[in-house]
């Protein structure tokens, strides 16, 4: 039976939007993603209302205007090719994109309380970090993580795991309010490097209601609203990306969770062995040679 936190390619078009999830929906409560794909010349227009927004290419370039203000986002060729700049838009503003090129926009959005200025991040600005080793090695570009760039509610990053590796994990949940959790709502977002490649995504809870194990393809979603999810495993010979998107009720903006402790031991261990020669897979600025 298909999970209705599973979301395959195109199922949440919109127009010509192959994803549209909005907060404060059926689906999502407090987070939301918007993949846009434009023609060069085309112009989107949105009003924020009470979800702040980062507007992030996936590919090619595209201005940015709000509020008086206009930023030329450079991008990039395509996920697996570069770290791209990205534009941060505030609630309650009217904001207004336009592909200079054929371009592919993410619009990650999440509901939020407090107002910040727009402002706009070079890609060699975007922290980038190695996690984990052998196996579990992965790539994580922190361009709206908590410890990075300022947000009022959502943090959102992108992480990258070379074929044969598995990323988000161990198995971990942060799904209630508590010393060492934040509650965090959480989208999916994957794209798999090469024609035909595939991966598989777990999420799960301790009392059995939610015990989803996922083959995901390019351009699939996944909705995580609790429990413990993880790994991310990416089939030899195709690289994963996906785009994390969270945000929740509580006014602290942290990542905290917790470990699934049957498997908790991993992450130490992981830590020991050498990280992967392949990462980082990606840097600020594109590289012609890479997908």
């Amino acid at each position: 039976m298909t999970s209705p936190r599973f979301l395959p390619a195109g199922s949440v078009a919109e127009g010509g939007d192959p994803v549209a999830i909005s907060t404060r929906s059926e689906r999502s409560a407090y987070t939301g993603l918007r993949v846009m794909s434009l023609a060069p010349g085309e112009s989107r227009t949105f009003t924020t209302g009470t979800s702040e927004a980062a507007v992030l290419p996936l590919s090619g370039p595209c201005r940015v205007e709000v509020e008086g203000r206009s930023w030329d986002l450079k991008g990039r060729k395509g996920v697996f090719s570069g770290i791209s700049d990205f534009a941060y838009v505030p609630i309650d503003a009217e904001l207004r994109i336009t592909a200079a090129a054929p371009a592919e926009i993410a619009l990650c959005s999440a509901e939020a309380g407090r107002r910040i200025d727009p402002y706009y991040v070079a890609a060699s600005d975007v922290p980038v970090e190695v996690r984990g080793g052998g196996p579990a090695a992965r790539q994580v570009n922190n361009f709206l993580a908590a410890h990075a760039h300022d947000a009022a509610a959502m943090i959102a990053v992108e992480v990258l795991t070379p074929g044969g590796c598995w990323s988000s994990y161990p198995s971990h949940k942060h799904d209630e309010d508590s010393d060492v959790e934040v509650a965090l709502e959480e989208i999916y977002y994957f794209r798999i490097a090469g024609r035909g490649g595939t991966g598989f995504f777990s999420c799960y809870t301790a009392d059995g209601e939610i015990d989803d194990t996922v083959t995901v393809r390019d351009g699939d979603v996944y909705l995580v609203p609790r429990g413990y999810h993880g790994p991310a495993a990416a089939a030899p010979g195709y690289h994963m990306y996906y785009l994390n998107v969270m945000a929740g009720t509580q006014a602290e903006r942290r990542w905290r969770y917790t470990d699934d402790p049957v498997h908790a031991w991993v992450r130490d261990a992981m830590e020991q062995l050498e990280p992967d020669p392949r990462l980082p897979l990606t840097t600020a600025g594109d590289h012609p040679d890479r997908p």
